[in-house]
């Protein structure tokens, strides 16, 4: 979840709104690459999550990174909720679980660097104070009664306003995990032909990435648990928004989609202020109960963006917000995925093409069977697992035309290796962990520890 946004000074016209999602087109040589992934934190001794106090406390993990490796820390009130280095972010999710906003960087190769050096660092710190960290999309044992709250106040606002509006949302905020790619746009037509094809191929990051068939300590029936309690969590602010397939989609009609997104909180002088179910709209009339006369400024408008959970998020940027977080290889392949099929022309054209035809209900249809069967699912007569196979062959493609060279390596496409190995196998992450549930471990879940930690 982010930390509160510094996104300006007063809105004293609507047309800002939209001028401010505008205002991150960029020429293609300022094109970046932002790789963001969660991951659980748990005790060695007991592999229970982390409570935010003690000596193998999150509290303790952060200050050990700060203490070490020179980070930057991010305070709310007393408590260190963050750390900020060179572009970076680290932040708490709501249960504990830590997350890496990289810098905005040119090229694979150096996101995927950041993310070695980030897990090495966490390593180094977490071996010291008995903590280990595992890459999955959902906690595969832990119950809600296992979790603790971290102390960010948006956090507060959100466990108590969640129950209210979908059946798993303290799921989503405590036992979910995700890796997700921040990817640039040079227009607003360039921003509406990536924004197409992203939502209309994110259930296919989600068949590939899957990797959360567990949770509360059995079989979910699903392969990717996480896509599964993120179709129930609340329909107001999630989902694959029909209308950006709509002819007039652009800057404004995301807005006109935000501003009917209720609030969650405004942010004042260090502390959240609760407006859940409160209407932007009128805040911007000054009419908001939560802060009656008062009219919002830009920051608020980039706070609230950070709010809304569609499947593929626009801020200045787009958020690809679709995959189960997992292994550090996969970590490295999401950012391959998204960049091979987003940042070259030819590439996205013929990604296109693969979903044009598909109407709203054969993509909900296809977000569905991507949570519930992975490559197993079916959309207009096609399996996924030949779908994926031709996406990802489509982004090596697109990697190979960047010809981003980096040491012995001619581009970025091997960074697709994971994924290739995955569909020639028919076998997500979710496959093997159920496959080795069954055959290796013999129903013993706790194996899961010692085998898939960073």
């Amino acid at each position: 979840m982010s930390i509160p946004q510094q996104g300006g000074g007063p809105i004293e016209r609507r047309e800002q709104l939209a001028e401010y999602l505008a205002a991150g087109c960029k020429p293609r040589e300022a094109w970046r690459i932002g790789t963001e992934h969660e991951k659980f934190g748990y005790r060695l001794a007991d592999h229970k999550p982390l409570t935010y106090e003690g000596p193998s406390g999150v509290r303790a993990m952060l200050e050990g990174l700060r203490d070490r490796f020179g980070w930057k820390p991010v305070l709310e009130g007393d408590n260190i909720i963050g750390l900020a280095k060179g572009g970076a972010n680290v932040s708490l999710e709501p249960g504990g679980q830590l997350e890496l906003s990289g810098a905005p960087l040119a090229t694979i190769h150096g996101t995927c660097e950041e993310v070695n050096q980030h897990l090495a660092e966490v390593r180094s710190v977490a071996q010291e104070i008995g903590v280990g960290f595992i890459g999955l999309g959902a906690a595969p044992v832990w119950r809600h009664d296992d979790m603790s709250m971290m102390p960010k106040g948006r956090y507060g606002i959100m466990t108590r306003y969640m129950p209210k509006v979908g059946g798993h949302g303290l799921e989503m905020m405590y036992r979910t995990c995700t890796v997700q790619v921040n990817l640039d746009f040079a227009s607003e037509a360039d921003m509406v032909a990536k924004m197409r094809v992203a939502l209309a191929v994110q259930p296919v990051a989600t068949a590939l990435f899957a990797a959360s068939p567990f949770f509360e300590g059995r079989k979910s029936g699903w392969k990717s648990w996480r896509a599964r309690v993120w179709r129930d969590l609340d329909a107001s602010r999630t989902g694959m928004l029909p209308f950006a397939f709509e002819d007039g989609f652009g800057f404004e009609r995301y807005v006109e989609y935000a501003l009917d997104v209720p609030m969650y909180f405004v942010y004042r002088d260090g502390r959240y202020i609760d407006a859940t179910g409160q209407s932007f709209r009128d805040f911007l009339d000054g009419r908001l109960p939560a802060l009656p006369g008062e009219k919002p400024t830009l920051s608020d408008w980039a706070d609230h963006l950070t709010t809304i959970f569609p499947e593929a998020r626009l801020k200045k940027f787009i958020e690809m917000r679709g995959a189960d977080g997992g292994p550090w290889r996969r970590l490295c392949a999401l950012p391959a995925f998204w960049v091979g099929l987003l940042y070259d022309e030819t590439a996205l054209g013929a990604a296109w093409d693969i979903a044009k035809g598909w109407s709203a209900e054969e993509r909900e249809a296809l977000r569905e069977g991507a949570a519930r069967h992975g490559l197993d699912a079916q959309i207009a007569g096609r399996s996924m697992r030949d779908i994926a196979r031709e996406l990802v062959d489509i982004a090596g493609h697109g990697l190979t035309a960047r010809a981003q060279a980096f040491v012995f390596d001619a581009d970025e496409s091997h960074f697709l290796n994971a994924l290739r190995e995955t569909v020639d196998r028919g076998e997500t992450l979710a496959d093997e962990l159920l496959r080795r549930y069954d055959a290796d471990w013999g129903g013993d879940l706790d194996r899961i520890y010692a085998e898939y930690s960073y």
